[in-house]
């Protein structure tokens, strides 16, 4: 096919497309400037102005004229207002089963029938037999065309569930009770019940409104009253098993002392347990010692300087000139028998004190 040419004619049939173009739009100064023209086919071509309408920016007039062969009149095909390529275009269409919402549907207002909602599933035709009809119909409620599938029950549950009546509302977290334990909860049937009730409270803010159990309110029935003693067992504590918990041991300070038992002390309590006329001596010997500890580091003004202990540990003379029979002698002698020359001039040489009799 050749490619169409400009026409003369055509071209120059401009106030022609304004005037058809003000005609179309409700207020004439909704028409703008003129865009220029496009040629659509062979004697035919299209006339575009800019759109100052509020609400349709980037649209286009677009008024199209063609003609005869031949002739010198040009005709006005069509009228409309297209999208430009800056136009600001609205949300692709959506059929209403789509785009409906909660709330749209208002008093007079008609659903159209929709024979494949998934929602829904056929109910219960009667067979004519007695058993299998009464139960149908009286016990399960299957007496109706139609009745809720397990996709729609699933998603009223959920909706229900996260809505403004579930346990995640402001009102449902600040209630003190939950309304399984109320006296106004009207159970539901089937398995919706075992989740749901509806509130029969006019007091409450979900009067007449299905609620999940763990909702409530500040309207409930038991709300103030004493707890009273129940004859159910308390429940056991959870133990988490699975979570690792790392603790830091804290070390002992240097030299501090840790507690250990000395084989002297081991040998000390086996003693002690052995022989019970043994707890008295051993409790004075320990009052002894600690005498002696506390003597011995209380600091006093005779006390020897390191200097002096020093010396008198490095000169051994006076102990390595001690014989065998000396010290025999010594250990024979009691503490009765010393006389007052011979007695202990420091605190460290003071004598043992002679055990008590059993």
């Amino acid at each position: 096919m050749p490619a169409a040419t400009k026409d003369a004619v055509l071209g120059s049939a401009v106030d022609l497309a304004r005037e058809v173009a003000i005609e179309l739009a409700e207020d004439p100064a909704d028409v703008g400037e003129y865009l220029g023209l496009v040629v659509e086919g062979e004697r035919l071509v299209s006339h575009r102005f800019a759109s100052t309408a509020r609400g349709y920016r980037g649209w286009e007039w677009t008024v199209t004229v063609a003609r005869v062969p031949r002739g010198r009149t040009a005709t006005v095909c069509e009228a409309e207002l297209l999208p430009g390529p800056d136009a600001i275009l609205g949300r692709p269409w959506l059929p209403w089963s789509e785009r409906i919402r909660p709330g749209d549907i208002g008093p007079g207002d008609v659903v159209p029938f929709r024979a494949d909602d998934p929602r829904l599933e056929p109910g219960w035709t009667p067979t004519g037999d007695p058993e299998l009809d009464d139960v149908a119909i009286d016990e399960l409620a299957l007496a109706r065309a139609r009745v809720l599938s397990p996709q729609g029950r699933d998603e009223a549950a959920e909706r229900w569930y996260r809505g403004p009546h579930g346990p995640t509302s402001a009102g449902s977290l600040a209630s003190a009770a939950a309304c399984h334990s109320c006296g106004f909860l009207v159970p539901l049937q089937g398995s919706l019940g075992t989740v749901f009730g509806v509130c029969a409270n006019q007091w409450s803010p979900d009067d007449g409104t299905v609620v999940s159990l763990d909702h409530g309110c500040g309207a409930h029935s038991e709300t103030d009253a004493e707890a009273t003693s129940t004859d159910w067992p308390a429940a056991d504590p959870l133990i988490d098993e699975l979570s690792l918990e790392l603790v830091q041991l804290s070390t002992p300070a240097p030299g501090r002392a840790t507690g250990t038992v000395t084989d002297e002390q081991a040998s000390a309590d086996a003693a002690t347990a052995e022989d019970p006329t043994a707890d008295e001596s051993t409790a004075d010997a320990v009052t002894d010692a600690v005498t002696d500890a506390a003597t011995a580091d209380a600091p006093t003004d005779d006390e020897p300087t390191a200097d002096a202990a020093t010396d008198r540990d490095a000169a051994p003379s006076a102990d390595a000139g001690t014989s065998p029979d000396d010290v025999t002698a010594a250990d024979d002698v009691t503490p009765g028998d010393a006389t007052p020359d011979e007695a202990p001039t420091s605190a460290d040489e003071q004598p043992a004190r002679p055990d008590p009799e059993p």
